[in-house]
């Protein structure tokens, strides 16, 4: 595969990824909140009637609540995730890869606050979660962040799209021979 570029060096957009991941955090941390607030734990709040529920619990574990005798290496690993994320971050130029990268470094960040802060433990914390659909366990913003960048990656994984924003572009399908024009090779996202 090559990548196309008649456009020229496009500004980098970590500033953009930083702010995505910091609201991510902000309105992550503002919902846990007012679900401390306003909720006992197990209460479950009807908000569109049985499809979506308000039920406070708090999870040691992983995502479904995996591994809840092994916070501390679920903490490790984010951790470690955020700290990737803003490293690779620095190389982005592409507008979609700003936003993807900055929900799944503000949702990490997000749960990583409360392994960080919340009991029994630093390290150890449960994470507050509140948002019930059926059949689905219960989760909170921040998940539902690092889901929406997941699926992101994928998508912008199989149109092609790198951290630059260049296009790449598979050279049995679009090369030379193929009689495309270049001008549209190079188009950035």
């Amino acid at each position: 595969m090559t990548t196309t570029d008649h456009a020229g060096v496009r500004p980098r957009r970590y500033p953009l990824l930083l702010l995505v991941a910091l609201t991510a955090i902000g309105v992550d941390l503002l919902t846990k909140e007012l679900a401390l607030a306003n909720l006992s734990v197990g209460e479950s709040v009807d908000v569109i009637g049985e499809f979506l529920r308000f039920t406070l619990v708090f999870n040691t574990g992983a995502a479904f609540s995996m591994g809840t005798n092994f916070t501390w290496v679920f903490t490790c690993i984010a951790s470690l995730v955020v700290i990737a994320i803003g490293y690779m971050g620095l190389r982005v130029r592409s507008l979609w890869w700003a936003l993807t990268l900055g929900l799944m470094m503000g949702g990490a960040a997000g749960n990583l606050v409360d392994r960080f802060f919340r009991d029994p433990a630093p390290f150890q914390g449960a994470v507050v979660d509140f948002i019930r659909l059926p059949n689905w366990p219960v989760f909170n913003i921040a998940d539902s962040c690092v889901v929406v960048g997941a699926v992101l990656v994928v998508a912008l994984t199989f149109k092609g799209i790198n951290l630059d924003g260049t296009i790449a572009v598979d050279e049995r399908e679009g090369g030379e021979d193929s009689g495309e024009d270049d001008e549209t090779e190079g188009r950035k996202r």
